[in-house]
């Protein structure tokens, strides 16, 4: 097994392997300074990269080129061209320039931009980014690129995260500096994003409109069994999974993605893939790429994969958990304690830089997973709440407050030492147990941000954290950089950064209410939906903080505000519109259909019995007509309500409307279809029940 798996691995990437062998040394060794420092490669270099891609290409049996690159979507775009061009004896050759490799031209005037070109503005450039290989998917060479405008706005999200990882880059070196590191070239930022997902059977996806237009059930009455047993959790793996896991581990192990660990979730159909942690710009490449493999792979198995955040109501929905560190250009975790007292005085400010920027922009970092479907699942008691907030153990939180006071620390094993440069403990990694509850939680040498949803694009919660850890360590840097005596200015800059941000820390549930009115006490937001996170985006102190790191301009900050505020209202839009097919033409006739047996059933009866006064399905009819007026009363609201949507010409106030109109229309109907499936009997309702769906594969 595992030589098969060293044989495959990688097998359809150009990676550094294949380059070495099929690069000049000298052009090899170009590539290489690309990739690690970001220099430029020479035209006359791009050429001979650019033959040596398409040959190894074709030999992987590519047919077409493409560059592979992530709009404002959520999803990767693609547009494909084939190697082949006429020679002049009418014959085909294959040819793929460099500036084919480098450079292309898209049609950007039907991708979001949120205001940054008008439609006929049409013209965007698409270009190459060396630091994520090449790789060949379907008979197509994938390119990963970035996806620019004709004047230069991001319209992805690539650019603004190559962005915030140098950024990061810029201001942790200086830090490194500052402790006598003059070996370290460049600081990374390192990602490993855990990916839960639910399987179906494709023949019951394809019974579900609701399912097949929005990705998630928009009714369905609880099954007897749920996940109240807790037995899915980790439990055996039934075969048609098992079959489809190790074909998706193929796959992926193919595309150079370190796919590890797998297991059944919570809920009853729900599970998990997580992968080794690799740089942040080719893990959220790779985790683009994996939530598509993981589709594909799906339906050759007969089976749908549902990456929507919460696809059944009154269970566990999906997250993606990023996992997120700091690690310099030998290697070296910049989050990890370390085992001597300069390494613990390094880590003290990096951690203390996280800990000022998740506290100073915490609305930012909640508006960079605020979606519709994830206003089903934050703060739903199998999620993380709403409010942002860090849990850093007993330990550090005591080491930190020690500090805070000028007090001893006291340690685990009874003894003391006092809070000096030069006299701090080693600081264990794993002493403390797990807090499920929290938002961004320290694990040892990484933190661990909950919040994410599971069909979540990982590069944006990404950008805003490097860049608001980037300035923070800016701040420390000038300071420090500026002090006349280093030991002492660092000593009060961590006093004043943890006393100051203190309020951010938070070791106990989430899940209370009385964490919730703690929370407030201590000034924290609680942004519970779309319409109260995003705008916060545009706050005058994110605007000036992504601006000042050169992440993202003021322009480009507000389009995508605006872009997201679109798709919420997009999506409740169409979920309204995909419900009220479902009543019209699925509950309604099945209930009406029902209600006709129920009727014959009372007149046999009555026939038999004329001195009967009133049978079981009289009682039965009764509910169900009752029900029946309610949901087509509901319905007709909830029509009403969606065509109003059309009527705004502002996005946030539209967006409200959604939120306290529609989506509170919604439930209203959803509460009566719910009702009226537990009456119609099984042969005569519509669609397959969440019994079905959820335990439809063994």
């Amino acid at each position: 097994m595992s030589n098969r798996i060293e044989d495959t691995f990688g097998s359809m990437v150009f990676n550094d392997e294949a380059m070495k062998a099929r690069l000049p040394e000298d052009i090899y060794a170009a590539m290489r300074r690309t990739i690690d420092d970001g220099r430029r490669l020479d035209i006359s270099a791009a050429k001979v990269v650019a033959e040596a891609m398409k040959e190894w290409a074709i030999e992987h049996g590519a047919t077409h080129y493409t560059h592979w690159f992530q709009p404002m979507t959520g999803i990767t775009a693609e547009k494909h061209d084939s190697f082949i061009s006429p020679s002049k004896c009418g014959k085909p050759v294959t040819e793929f320039s460099a500036r084919e490799l480098v450079r292309g031209e898209s049609d950007a005037s039907s991708f979001p931009s949120g205001g940054l070109r008008a439609t006929f503005e049409a013209r965007g450039y698409t270009a190459w980014d060396p630091t994520s290989y090449a790789f060949v998917k379907e008979g197509v060479l994938c390119i990963p690129t970035a996806f620019c405008s004709y004047g230069g706005e991001a319209l992805d999200k690539k650019t603004p995260l190559l962005r915030s990882m140098e950024a990061l880059n810029r201001q942790a070196m200086r830090i490194i500096r500052l402790f006598g590191d003059d070996k370290t070239t460049r600081v990374i930022t390192t990602v490993g994003a855990e990916q839960e997902y639910f399987l179906i059977r494709k023949e019951d996806y394809d019974k579900r409109r609701d399912l097949i237009y929005t990705g998630r059930t928009l009714f369905g009455a609880a099954a007897p069994k749920g996940q109240q047993f807790d037995d899915h959790y980790f439990g055996a793996v039934k075969p048609p999974v098992k079959a489809f896991m190790d074909d998706l581990n193929d796959e992926l192990w193919k595309l150079g993605i370190f796919a590890k660990t797998q297991h059944n979730e919570v809920a009853p159909a729900q599970h998990e893939l997580a992968p080794v942690f690799g740089q942040a710009n080719i893990a959220c490449d790779q985790n683009q790429l994996t939530m598509e493999v993981m589709k594909n792979v799906a339906a050759r198995h007969g089976l749908v994969c549902l990456l929507h955040e919460k696809p059944f109501d009154g269970v566990n929905g999906s997250g993606k958990h990023d996992n997120w560190s700091i690690s310099t250009s030998g290697g070296r975790n910049l989050l990890d304690p370390g085992d001597d007292p300069i390494s613990n005085m390094q880590f003290l400010v990096f951690i203390s830089a996280v800990i000022a920027a998740v506290d100073d922009y915490q609305e930012l970092l909640r508006a960079s997973v605020a979606t519709a479907g994830n206003d089903h699942r934050l703060g739903a008691s199998e999620a993380p709440p709403a409010i942002i907030s860090i849990f850093l153990g007993d330990e550090l939180t005591s080491l930190l407050h020690a500090i805070e006071n000028g007090e001893e620390y006291r340690v685990t094993d009874g003894g003391e030492m006092g809070v000096g440069v030069h006299v701090l403990p080693k600081i264990p990694k794993d002493n403390t147990d797990r807090n499920r509850t929290s938002p961004f939680a320290f694990t040892g040498n990484k933190f661990e941000f909950r919040m994410p949803g599971s069909n979540c694009a990982i590069a944006g919660p990404n950008i805003f954290l490097n860049a608001a850890v980037a300035d923070e360590l800016c701040r420390f840097a000038d300071e420090l950089e500026a002090a006349e005596d280093f030991d002492s200015a660092l000593k009060a800059l961590l006093r004043r950064t943890i006393a100051e941000h203190s309020r951010i820390i938070f070791n106990g549930d989430g899940y209370t209410a009385s964490w919730e009115a703690e929370a407030e006490k201590r000034g924290l937001s609680n942004l519970k939906n779309c319409p109260d996170a995003i705008p916060r985006m545009k706050n005058k102190s994110n605007i000036e903080m992504l601006e000042r790191q050169r992440v993202l301009s003021k322009k480009e900050i507000e389009s995508r505000c605006e872009i997201l505020l679109e798709n919420y209202v997009k999506i409740i839009q169409l979920e309204a519109a995909a419900m009220s097919d479902m009543i019209n033409h699925d509950i309604l006739p099945a209930a009406l259909k029902y209600s006709k047996v129920l009727s014959d059933g009372a007149a046999a009866k009555k026939a038999i019995s004329p001195r009967l006064s009133i049978c079981m399905e009289e009682k039965m009819l009764y509910s169900l007509s009752d029900l029946t007026d309610e949901l087509y009363e509901a319905g007709i609201i909830l029509d009403r309500d969606t065509v109003r949507i059309g009527e705004f010409d502002n996005v946030e106030e539209c967006a409200v409307f959604c939120r306290d109109n529609v989506i509170e229309a919604m439930k209203r109907a959803r509460n009566a279809a719910d009702s009226i499936e537990k009456i119609v009997g099984r042969e005569y309702w519509c669609y397959p029940t969440y019994g079905d769906l959820m335990f439809g594969v063994r």
